[in-house]
């Protein structure tokens, strides 16, 4: 399909998705280690959901907690590989514009949401260590229900005028989106207006919500680090804290690929398109293939349900 035939339009119904564009002959080969990031963040959350499901000792806040973060993840990642991979397998770059706000929705939606999951379980940890014996009657389940829809409410909210401003602007210089996923300035940017308001936007979102969460998480482990340096022995400090040690991993993935995608992206002029668009394709896959590994090797809880699960298996 030339440029020719895809550019002379108003308001075009589809676009067409590049890819890494400069990197069209290795596409089959990245789409490798892509389906196996992809493969192991669906196998190791849906691990993850079952071994709660099943284990009624892990029916607990923290672990509720973990089980959205498995959702989370799930979605996110599969909101963009399917796609993702079709464009490098089948060529098939089209997709019409409802789709790709949808995509669009989904994707940063659940980013916000992952956040807030984060600050949510940041919040468990300070309650179980700083004040224990009210952990089971402050962080109730309607209460962790509670946390769990207004971090989703939050995302959802934030993010629609994303998609309300994008469906509004009119689409009139070209079609092509030089990515594999719908992502939000990358979109907007092909719009034929004054596009200062999506872009303003976008970007107060991502500081208020980044600034906020960090902040919040930060303050309670403060507190979390006051009472565990209060503990009496090595020991007692070493245990304690090594119940914040998957959160406090899971929370490094998430927020430095965050913070090295967009700083790649707003300042790195004159790194190559490619490499832009494949660090943004890590950023989403890297945290969800990650958090089920971290937290099952190192939750010993999970750790041990299962081997149990395994062991009366194979009994």
């Amino acid at each position: 399909m030339s440029d020719s035939n895809i550019t002379d339009f108003t308001n075009p119904s589809t676009f067409i998705l590049l890819g890494i564009r400069g990197l069209e002959a290795a596409h089959v080969w990245i789409s490798i280690p892509f389906c196996a990031m992809y493969a192991i963040a669906v196998l190791g959350n849906f691990i993850i959901l079952f071994i709660v499901k099943t284990d009624p000792s892990l029916h607990g806040p923290m672990y509720y907690f973990l089980c959205m973060l498995a959702i989370t993840d799930l979605v996110l990642c599969t909101s963009i590989l399917p796609k993702m991979l079709a464009i490098f397998w089948f060529n098939s770059r089209e997709i019409n514009l409802s789709a790709c706000l949808t995509q669009l929705y989904f994707i940063h939606c659940f980013i916000v949401m992952e956040s807030g999951i984060l600050v949510a379980m940041a919040f468990d940890r300070y309650v179980a260590i700083c004040d224990p014996l009210r952990h089971s009657t402050i962080l109730t389940n309607p209460v962790v229900t509670k946390i769990g829809l207004a971090a989703g409410l939050r995302g959802g909210m934030l993010v629609l005028p994303y998609v309300l401003l994008a469906r509004q602007w009119p689409y009139c210089r070209t079609n092509i989106i030089p990515h594999t996923h719908c992502e939000h300035m990358a979109v907007v940017k092909l719009a034929c207006a004054d596009i200062r308001v999506s872009s303003y936007y976008g970007l107060s979102v991502a500081i208020l919500v980044i600034s906020m969460d960090v902040l919040f998480i930060t303050v309670s482990y403060i507190q979390i680090l006051r009472a565990i340096f209060s503990l009496p022995t090595k020991d007692a400090r070493l245990k304690t804290f090594g119940t914040c040690s998957s959160h406090l991993c899971t929370i490094l993935v998430f927020y430095i690929s965050a913070l090295f995608s967009s700083l790649t992206y707003r300042f790195g002029h004159n790194v190559p398109l490619h490499f832009h668009v494949l660090i943004a394709n890590v950023y989403f896959l890297v945290p969800s293939m990650l958090n089920p590994i971290i937290y099952g090797v190192r939750t010993k809880q999970i750790w041990d349900s299962l081997l149990r699960f395994f062991t009366h298996k194979w009994t």
